[in-house]
């Protein structure tokens, strides 16, 4: 699998509804941390988020998480 563009170095923090979500795992979206489609054609597929509760979410922005959509500190280390 190739890597996944990294569109920043640090996660995006959003505040967020409780809802369904898809994050964009190609890092390719113009709508970041949100997919717009731009991984079509690619290896790539977004990842579905349910939040249950609303509230701050860090979305990972370098798209090299272990903790899938969400920031566990990787950037850091990029």
């Amino acid at each position: 699998m190739s890597e996944p563009d990294c569109p920043q170095k640090s996660p995006y923090p959003v505040q967020m509804e409780a809802g369904t979500y898809f994050w964009c795992a190609c890092g390719k979206s113009s709508k970041q941390p949100f997919c717009d489609g731009s991984h079509k054609g690619s290896e790539f597929t977004p990842v579905k988020v349910e939040l249950a509760e609303a509230g701050k979410q860090f979305w990972c922005g370098c798209k090299r998480s272990g903790k899938g959509a969400m920031c566990d500190g990787t950037h850091k280390t990029l």
